[in-house]
C-alpha cells in the first residue's frame, strides 16, 4: 500500500456500524492497483453525529464518502445537490466533495445492480421482474430495473409501502411498468409470468438466519428463471438453494457491492477502478 502522507487523498464510509465493512479493503485495493496516492478509511459516525460529520468533509480534504446505514436519508438534507437517481430512490450512498466544497449526493446502488446484471449477461429489458421486499435497496433495485425497461413487480407485506415507493419514483419514470403486490399473492404472480427475474431485497437468509427464505418452501420457482439475492453472506442462501435444486440460475450480492462500490470510486477518482482486483480484495474474507 502507498504510505499516507501530506499528499493523500482521503475517501471513505461514514456508517453506524462499519467495523465489518468490506468497503476498506475493496478501495485500497483499487487505488493500490491503480498507484494514486489515496486512502479509504471507515468513518463511525453515530446518529446524532451526521451533520456534524458531513459539514467536516470539505474542512478535513475529504474527497468524499460512501453513506451506510443508517444514515442514508439522513445525509440527503444535508448535501448542496442530489442528483436525479437519489432524488427518485430517496437515498444516498455515495457523498462527492467537489473543489469548491459543495456536496453533491448519488446513488450507484441501482446502476451497481445493473451493471453487475450485464456482468452476467442477464437479460432485463421487457422481462418480468419479481422483487421481494419493500425497503431501501428495494427502492434502488426497482429504479434500475424500471430503468433499463422491465416490467417490475414489487411484493411485501405491507402493500402500503410498495404503493408509496411506486408514487415516489413514477415522477421520474413516467412509462415505467411498476406494479404492487401483497407478498400472500406471490403463488398467483409467479405463475403468471414466464422466466422471471426474481430478487430478494429481503434479509432473509442472512447469516445468521441460514434457514430462511423469503419464497416458500411448497411453491415452486418458475421454469428458467434467474434468482438474484442481494444477501452475500452467506455465498449461497437458502434461496439460492431453492432454485439450483430447479434448474435455475442462483445470483448473490457480492457483484453489486463490487460494482457499486467501483461507480463511487470513479465518481470521486475520475478513473475506472478494475473490479477484478475490488472483488480479489474481498474473497479473503470469511463469507461462507
Amino acid at each position: 500500500m502507498t504510505p499516507i502522507n501530506g499528499k493523500t487523498q482521503l475517501i471513505g464510509l461514514i456508517g453506524w456500524p462499519v467495523s465489518h465493512s468490506f468497503s476498506p479493503a475493496m478501495h485500497n485495493a483499487a487505488a493500490q492497483a491503480l498507484g494514486i496516492n489515496w486512502a479509504y478509511v471507515p468513518l463511525q459516525v453515530a446518529p446524532d453525529q451526521v451533520e456534524t460529520a458531513v459539514s467536516s468533509l470539505s474542512a478535513l480534504n475529504f474527497r468524499g464518502v460512501n453513506v451506510t446505514v443508517p444514515h442514508k436519508q439522513a445525509v440527503m438534507l444535508l448535501l448542496d445537490e442530489l442528483d436525479s437517481s437519489a432524488k427518485a430512490i430517496g437515498a444516498v450512498n455515495t457523498i462527492v466533495v467537489q473543489a469548491n466544497g459543495r456536496l453533491t449526493g448519488h446513488n450507484t446502488d441501482w446502476s451497481g445492480f445493473l451493471a453487475d446484471l450485464q456482468a452476467h449477461n442477464i437479460p432485463i429489458a421487457k422481462r418480468d421482474c419479481l422483487i421481494l421486499g419493500a425497503g431501501g435497496s428495494a427502492r434502488a433495485v426497482a429504479y434500475g430495473l424500471a430503468h433499463a425497461g422491465a416490467r417490475v413487480h414489487i411484493l411485501a407485506r405491507r402493500v402500503a409501502q410498495v404503493e408509496a415507493m411506486i408514487v415516489d419514483l413514477r415522477p421520474y419514470l413516467p412509462n415505467a411498468s411498476l406494479s404492487s403486490h401483497s407478498l400472500s399473492h406471490l403463488p398467483e404472480i409467479a405463475t403468471s409470468v414466464s422466466a422471471p427475474l426474481i430478487i430478494n431485497c429481503t434479509p432473509l437468509g442472512m447469516m445468521p438466519n441460514l434457514k430462511t427464505s423469503p419464497w416458500p418452501v411448497s411453491l415452486l420457482i418458475p421454469a428458467n428463471a434467474t434468482v438474484y439475492d442481494l444477501v452475500y453472506n452467506p455465498r449461497q442462501t437458502r434461496l439460492m438453494q431453492q432454485a439450483e435444486r430447479a434448474g435455475c440460475q442462483a445470483i448473490n450480492g457480492l457483484g453489486m457491492l463490487v460494482q457499486q462500490g467501483a461507480k463511487a470510486f470513479a465518481l470521486w477518482t475520475g478513473v475506472e477502478p478494475d473490479t477484478a482486483v475490488m472483488a480479489a480484495a474481498i474473497s479473503k474474507y470469511s463469507v461462507k
